[in-house]
């Protein structure tokens, strides 16, 4: 029997499966999927119909009428409930209404005269993919478990893409194997009584933002309350990340008045001007009964730690493997302190605030409103008056965009107003990428071009759904390394309703230049003091970085040494060995680095993994 890798273990927050139709040759395929420690939900003629590994608190189910209705993950649905729901179900597309009512982020599974329906979260910190195994139709909520029993190889054209900085929508986005198809996260897969045949069908689509702030404020406090509870209402030991920054705050106030006893973790930067530790113990002194816990800022590790030595088990690259090590380093303290979950404030910067894109519309809609706060970004971001008139008068739909990116993929990186106002940032691909992989980037990015729609017409609110999807594919491998470590992760901000309650606020009350975060503001007033909504700013962890690329230059060094990339073909390793040895090269302080090395830390831990079995 082949090795089981520890990451593969039951622990809670760590929730992953294959789904099955009832059917005599998908229970044939099940067998593929069933390793020791595995876990199997049956369906109600005792076929199999979930396989994989979940701890009890994260699966609800409830089967009646002729259909049986699953969630996995943080949902307070009981089971009673859900058996209620099950007993109305004609048709599977009802699922709709049922997934858009509750909180919490979880996927959820139905299964109704001979059809499966697997859905994950619209923010993609849950996702769903498909492949056909032996004949049959099989779902699950992770790639590589599916690439493994079909025995694939990574598609080297998707490696290529993966390689642009930053791939942009909808490139990272795709599985990492051409017979392994991503559901979008704004559908649902729906497999047939057949047990062959699937189509995807959408279940989301944002609100309009529409809402004035003064009529949203207190429904994102309730999606972001009730987030925060579905995780804190059993009680017990809870740890929250506590910066001092509005997000991290507001989290951390939320579940001081739930059931739990709450511990706040504050990591002070090295950076003598970093301002979070004075910020955190302000908000201490109206938290008597939380316990603070303050770490050595010297002792938390440098961006780049332990590059070679992450085995995790991922299905795709991450850009998280470069703060993999600082993300991890404090949770075994907090789990020994007696936490059994760690809350962040991840995800704030993206629903809390949002694009200045919105301002191309705007400028159309409400040009003297419009004008003034352009006047204010342009303060603000040290905005050039030509470069603002350029991007503003830029109308090019998103097809277009693409396919002027992919004719400058080697040009100087676009100009921060360009990006600002714009579709987002153009990708680009840097000296130590190969001709060939230039092509085939290329290639996906002009395929991309000619049939792909942005996820919203207006420029704002696309970029601000693709940073959404951007970060949860960073959230959702933290997640699955944080479980494995021993203390489960969680981001509330991430969570489909409050990302939902944000979203709708209209961007002019959003976005401006006058003002940090005032959704947040409004919305956590009379919840967190007035002195802890006044900061109007954020450490960086600059510092961290730059001696992060110093101090582990030697590591980057042996990271190229026997490059997996390099022996595909995609990038040139005496290339990027050179710049290993002279890490203050122009360009590279600016995360140019990441993508590559995300993908061949991606490449080592698969070629390690090849004795082990990701579970399903």
């Amino acid at each position: 029997m082949t090795e089981l890798h520890e990451s593969a273990g039951t622990g809670p927050g760590d929730a992953h499966f294959a789904v099955f139709t009832d059917r005599a040759d998908a229970a044939a395929a099940a067998r593929s999927f069933t390793r020791p420690g595995s876990r199997t939900l049956a369906h109600a003629s005792g076929r199999p119909w979930l396989v994989g590994h979940w701890h009890d608190d994260e699966v609800v189910t409830a089967g009646a009428g002729g259909a049986s209705l699953a969630v996995v993950g943080c949902c307070p649905i009981d089971a009673d409930e859900l058996r209620r729901r099950a007993a109305r179900l004609r048709d599977l597309a009802q699922l709709d209404a049922l997934v858009r009512s509750l909180p919490g982020s979880f996927h959820l599974i139905g299964a109704l005269d001979g059809q499966i329906r697997v859905q994950g979260t619209a923010s993609g910190l849950r996702l769903v993919f498909h492949a056909e195994i032996d004949g049959v139709r099989v779902a699950a909520t992770r790639a590589d478990t599916l690439a493994t029993v079909l025995g694939l190889d990574p598609d080297v054209e998707e490696l290529a893409v993966r390689l642009l900085w930053p791939a942009p929508y909808p490139l990272f986005e795709t599985s990492m194997w051409r017979a392994v198809t991503a559901v979008p996260p704004q559908a649902a897969v729906v497999v047939a009584a057949d047990g062959r045949t699937a189509r995807h069908t959408q279940w989301w689509t944002p609100p309009e933002p529409v809402q004035p702030l003064t009529e949203a404020a207190p429904l994102i406090r309730r999606a972001l309350q009730e987030a925060v509870d579905a995780r804190t209402r059993q009680g017990g030991v809870v740890s929250c990340d506590l910066s001092g920054g509005l997000d991290s705050t507001s989290v951390c106030f939320l579940a001081d008045r739930s059931p739990a006893r709450v511990l706040a973790s504050t990591w002070p930067g090295r950076d003598p001007a970093d301002t979070d530790l004075h910020w955190a113990q302000r908000a201490m002194g109206h938290l008597p009964d939380v316990e603070h816990l303050v770490w050595d800022a010297d002792a938390s590790p440098l961006v780049y730690e332990d590059l070679l030595d992450i085995d995790d088990l991922l299905d795709e690259p991450t850009i998280g493997v470069m703060d993999r090590s600082r993300v991890l380093h404090h949770l075994p303290g907090l789990a020994a302190r007696g936490s059994r979950l760690h809350l962040t404030g991840i995800g704030g910067d993206h629903v809390a605030w949002c694009s200045e894109a919105y301002y191309h519309r705007l400028l159309r809609t409400r040009p003297l409103f419009a004008l003034r706060q352009l006047r204010g970004f342009r303060a603000l971001w040290q905005w050039p008056l030509g470069g603002t008139l350029r991007a503003l008068a830029d109308s090019r739909p998103y097809g277009n965009w693409l396919a002027d990116a992919a004719g400058d993929l080697r040009g100087p990186m676009s100009p921060s107003v360009a990006t600002g106002l714009g579709w987002g940032m153009a990708p680009r691909l840097f000296d130590w990428v190969t001709p060939e992989a230039e092509r085939m980037a290329r290639r996906a990015l002009l395929d991309a071009a000619a049939t792909t729609s942005p996820l919203h017409p207006d420029r704002g609110l696309h970029t601000d759904l693709e940073q959404i999807r951007s970060c949860t594919r960073v959230i959702r491998q933290w997640d699955r390394m944080a479980a494995r470590a021993g203390l489960p992760m969680a981001s509330p901000f991430l969570d489909d309703r409050v990302i939902e309650a944000c979203l709708a606020v209209r961007p002019s009350e959003r976005v401006t230049p006058w003002r940090y975060k005032p959704v947040l503001s409004a919305a956590m007033r009379g919840i967190v003091p007035e002195e802890c909504l006044r900061r109007s700013n954020k450490a960086t962890a600059s510092m961290d970085a730059s001696n992060g690329l110093r101090e582990h230059r030697a590591d980057l060094l042996a990271l190229w040494e026997d490059s997996r990339l390099a022996e595909l073909g995609l990038v040139d390793g005496a290339e990027l060995r050179r710049l290993a040895r002279r890490p203050a090269s122009p360009g590279l302080s600016d995360a140019i680095l990441y993508s590559t090395i995300a993908a061949e830390v991606w490449l080592r831990g698969l070629a390690r993994g090849r004795t082990h079995v990701p579970q399903p």
